[in-house]
């Protein structure tokens, strides 16, 4: 969703003013999922409105370029919306495109690219579809709640967005269900022991989050228990409790966090029972998970990422691949079974000696591993020699370093496959590679691997020209 500079530039005044009601259409998305009513060119962000829909509603906020309202009543309904299960999803920010039909929100998130390269000029590059699930709900293989005190009862939930209220919730929606069913016979292990919860504002009580995670192919389970206190009081008749309730738990682990941080994990970890990992697979290779492990959520659409990685890449077995951002080695071993060599770098010391352990495990030998970043590496490999056919990028959110493109382009590999979790970074790092000679050789392919949120993957194929 973008604006032109006359709806940016209002004036003084603002239209309309807080606490007014009025009635609007809705007539477009924003890239969060907000609905978008124009009072005098004046935009108007209002949360579950969809575009066509005629709203009442009540204006909350009113800056000088935009303003925030809430819906009073719907006067007509889109013929694209769900009614909701359960309104604390959107309010938590959980499932903010809930009431959003499946198919639309899979146009909705090709749309959201499409829009970011007709921003800059690249109309020309081409979007396919977007690969969805066929059940888009219950997808994700790892868990963190918070855990909080409400009403003198200890309970696991999310937070409103935005906000310090705690929503008190056993089933999320979109987690492996049972992942719920062992968060929820926790929560009562904990309260049946008398554990105190934490808070923030005191910076006081024991338990802080219960991280779960589950193998999608194993069914393993892993809980870590995330304290304020290095002590878990009744540590032992807690740790019998949960292994005598969820016997599918090979791997049960406290996280000490005594950071007054909205980081979840703090640097501690103490084993309490079981192993350190647990295992899952991805394309029939084999991983270890730990609780620190940058593990992709939706194994279902992760192997399907996967795949459309590999097609792009078109490797023979005689070809030199660089995987930039490799993690645990998800990317790197998956590109191993039919590359030559495959050099990845991790930041993460601990997702690096996880690589390495999965290459171990998986038999493969045709990999090496380094700890540092992406820029660093590039370079160091360029100087070494190393001549990639392939480069593979996996960035976060905020995409990829300049210099890690130069990097890349001196290196002059065939392709660079680009993994983007960020529409706006990729098509911002896109049109540096397109100046620095490399072209879009297939549509850009976006993965839904977060049905009923905002967030949209895609898989890049850019071609050096010769």
């Amino acid at each position: 969703m973008f604006f032109s500079k006359k709806e940016k530039k209002m004036g003084n005044k603002a239209p309309v003013s807080k606490n007014q009601e009025l009635t609007v259409t809705i007539e477009d998305l924003t890239y969060q999922g907000m609905g978008v009513a124009k009072v005098e060119h004046y935009p108007l962000f209002i949360e579950n409105a969809l575009p066509t829909e005629k709203v009442m509603i009540h204006v909350l906020k009113a800056a000088k370029n935009y303003g925030f309202a809430r819906v009073i009543k719907r006067l007509s309904t889109s013929d694209q919306r769900v009614e909701l299960t359960e309104k604390h999803y959107l309010q938590t920010g959980i499932a903010p495109l809930q009431h959003l039909n499946y198919a639309a929100q899979l146009e909705f998130k090709r749309t959201q690219i499409v829009e970011l390269l007709s921003k800059v000029h690249l109309e020309n590059i081409q979007v396919a579809p977007t690969i969805g699930m066929d059940e888009p709900y219950h997808y994700r293989n790892k868990a963190q709640v918070p855990v909080r005190m409400v009403n003198g009862k200890l309970e696991t939930g999310f937070f409103k967005k935005n906000s310090h209220i705690f929503v008190p919730l056993e089933d999320f929606f979109i987690q492996d269900k049972r992942i719920d069913e062992v968060i929820k016979s926790v929560r009562d292990i904990l309260r049946e022991f008398n554990i105190e919860p934490y808070d923030e504002r005191q910076h006081s009580g024991v338990i802080r989050h219960i991280m779960v995670r589950r193998g999608y192919y194993t069914h393993d389970v892993m809980v870590v228990l995330v304290t304020r206190a290095k002590r878990l009081p009744m540590q032992d008749q807690i740790v019998a409790a949960i292994q005598a309730k969820c016997p599918d738990v090979r791997s049960l682990i406290q996280n000490v966090n005594q950071a007054t941080t909205n980081v979840i994990l703090g640097k501690q970890d103490k084993l309490l029972a079981g192993q350190n990992q647990i295992k899952d697979q991805l394309n029939g290779l084999t991983f270890n998970i730990s609780p620190h492990s940058f593990y992709q959520v939706n194994p279902v659409q992760t192997e399907k990422l996967y795949q459309k990685v590999m097609a792009g890449a078109g490797l023979t077995g005689k070809e030199t691949v660089i995987d930039a951002y490799c993690g645990i080695g998800t990317i790197s071993l998956t590109l191993a079974t039919k590359a030559a060599k495959v050099y990845g770098v991790e930041v993460v010391p601990e997702a690096v000696a996880d690589a390495k352990l999965n290459a171990a495990a998986n038999e493969i030998e045709n990999t090496q591993f380094e700890i540092g970043t992406a820029e660093e590496w590039m370079q160091k490999w360029e100087e070494q020699g190393i001549k990639p056919d392939v480069i593979v990028v996996d960035p976060p959110r905020k995409g990829l370093a300049e210099s890690l493109i130069e990097s890349a382009v001196k290196m002059k590999p065939d392709k660079i496959i680009y993994v983007s979790c960020n529409p706006a970074t990729l098509v911002r790092d896109l049109q540096l590679f397109l100046d620095q000679g490399f072209t879009v050789e297939q549509p850009i392919q976006p993965v839904d691997q977060f049905p009923q949120t905002v967030h949209v993957e895609s898989v890049t194929v850019l071609k050096r020209k010769l």
